[in-house]
């Protein structure tokens, strides 16, 4: 069984605040949860990154056939944020406690390096 760190709760924090994943990723090599905790954080900053892109591309096509959908379509990416917010919120408070936030063909990427 895997050694319990000794700051395990602010290593899996950073485990989901983007790019700061690589922190307990790269430090913490002897907690398997932490280290699991750490890859789904990267995994979930990767599909964001390719949503964000998709999305983006999707919009600016749209903008320029429509200007007023193509804004209303940068608008309602106020609220993809508000809610990658919160999924970042809960499974930080899932991992603190000791869970995991299981997403649906995503999490099971962070099994696979």
């Amino acid at each position: 069984m895997s050694e319990v760190s000794p700051n395990r709760s602010v290593m899996i924090v950073l485990a989901y605040l983007w790019l700061l994943a690589l922190i307990p990723l790269l430090l913490d090599d002897k907690d398997a949860e932490v280290r699991w905790h750490a890859k789904h954080g990267l995994v979930l900053t990767v599909a964001e990154l390719v949503l964000l892109f998709v999305y983006m591309t999707l919009t600016s096509v749209v903008s320029l056939a429509a200007f007023a959908l193509g804004f209303v379509l940068v608008m309602m990416l106020i609220f993809a944020w508000v809610g990658i917010l919160a999924v970042h919120v809960v499974a930080i408070l899932k991992g603190v406690n000791g869970g995991r936030l299981i997403i649906p063909r995503v999490s099971s990427y962070a099994d696979r390096f």
